[in-house]
């Protein structure tokens, strides 16, 4: 059956000496696979070039029934990035943003909510002046947790609170387990409720304080999907950052 579809590339993985297979994230469908050619040809490297990571590519998928993995006709890019695929610090961005997304997108429904949140978020990162980018990723993995039930309830903190990383919850007096942050940590917790993607740049941190708050969001993220603490991506990020 063929079908329309516009999907967020995530991970491109090497199959066999001719193939290979695509992780992507699409409007219509959810998580989905394609095999993709992956020999030196012209067609087959203007094609890995359009499918870098966060490419938005709009194609005629080619889907049947019992099968996982799809071909791909007519791949064309919905937006250009220029900004993000010629600059080295958004680029990085770009492929930490992917890794996580290709950890924590499970198979499932399609939610146009969420495919939309990523969509624009893309745009919005290959806009930005580099000068305000630093705090891009913590923005971006805030808003994500709300499209996929972890986001944390900061309706109730007060000062003094500690905040529960198991329930995503602020809490008057540590719980029985370990895993909680101190009054201090979780008041910076509850102040990321008000970043925003146009005040972000406000929030002034060194890349120490950066680098520990982002640990304390994806061991946050690791309480409900493993693997995120063993990125590739990560490393570079916080040398950029």
């Amino acid at each position: 059956m063929k079908q329309k579809m516009e999907f967020v590339a995530l991970r491109t993985v090497r199959h066999s000496d001719r193939h290979s297979i695509l992780s992507a994230y699409s409007l219509e469908s959810g998580r989905v696979a394609f095999a993709i050619a992956a020999g030196g040809g012209r067609e087959a490297v203007r094609r890995r070039a359009l499918l870098m990571p966060l490419s938005i590519v709009e194609c005629v998928a080619d889907v049947k029934p019992g099968r996982e993995v799809s071909v791909m006709h007519e791949p064309r890019a919905v937006a250009p990035l220029a900004g993000l695929r010629c600059n080295p610090m958004k680029s990085s961005v770009a492929l930490f943003l992917a890794e996580v997304l290709g950890i924590v997108l499970r198979d499932g429904p399609p939610d146009d909510l969420l495919y939309n949140y990523i969509r624009r978020s893309i745009e919005v990162l290959d806009m930005l002046p580099s000068e305000r980018s630093a705090n891009f990723h913590i923005c971006f993995l805030w808003g994500l947790g709300r499209f996929i039930g972890i986001e944390p309830d900061t309706g109730d903190f007060r000062a003094g609170m500690v905040f529960d990383m198991v329930d995503g919850r602020f809490r008057m007096s540590a719980p029985l387990h370990r895993h909680y942050l101190d009054p201090e940590q979780s008041a910076v917790v509850a102040s990321l409720a008000r970043m925003t993607y146009s005040n972000m740049w406000l929030f002034r941190m060194s890349r120490r304080e950066r680098n520990e708050l982002l640990d304390g969001i994806l061991k946050y993220y690791s309480l409900h999907y493993t693997g995120l603490q063993s990125m590739r991506s990560l490393e570079v990020l916080r040398e950029l950052f």
